[in-house]
């Protein structure tokens, strides 16, 4: 009986802040909700992978998965990225990717993206190449569209989280050559 009590609680809470959610990403004194995840140096990310092919030598195009983490004790559930990536403040690649079925990341845990395509290396494989032995990545700056208190990735508040940065993310590559 204790536990229905706490999960209509929950829930009562929940459609509360949905319906009284703004619909656009708010901002406090001039500063997004990126703006503050920067200044805290929280990172959504904590792992990427990068798999270069032989057709990556002519299309300059990669496939890349990536870890993305939760800190909050509410489910994060990621709809689309917008980002760019490198290293020292020099863009190497670019993606605007979104999920067919989008990214469910639980409750202080961590969700992997799967496998997606379609990443252009700005500066060509040639020169990516340069940056494979240093082992880490900086998002440059990403937009993710979440939606923030899902219950197993359904529903949710959409939230914008504009031009979030990241450094040294570890960072793996595969080379597939068959």
């Amino acid at each position: 009986m204790r536990i229905i009590s706490v999960l209509v609680s929950i829930v009562t809470l929940f459609f509360l802040c949905v319906g009284a959610a703004p619909a656009q990403s708010a901002a406090l004194a001039g500063l997004s909700i990126g703006d503050i995840i920067n200044a805290l140096n929280i990172g959504l990310v904590e792992r990427l992978h990068a798999i270069i092919t032989l057709d990556t030598f002519v299309t300059n195009i990669i496939s890349v998965d990536f870890d993305a983490k939760n800190p909050l004790p509410i489910e994060l559930t990621i709809d689309r990225v917008v980002s760019s990536a490198g290293l020292n403040g020099t863009v190497f690649a670019t993606f605007d990717r979104t999920f067919e079925k989008p990214v469910v990341v639980p409750i202080f845990g961590t969700k992997n993206s799967g496998v997606f395509g379609n990443v252009l290396l700005t500066k060509g494989v040639e020169a990516s190449l340069d940056i494979i032995p240093f082992g880490v990545l900086d998002l440059i700056t990403a937009d993710v569209y979440i939606r923030a208190g899902t219950i197993f990735g359904k529903l949710g508040i959409p939230i914008t989280l504009d031009g979030l940065q990241q450094s040294n993310i570890p960072t793996t590559y595969d080379l597939v050559l068959s």
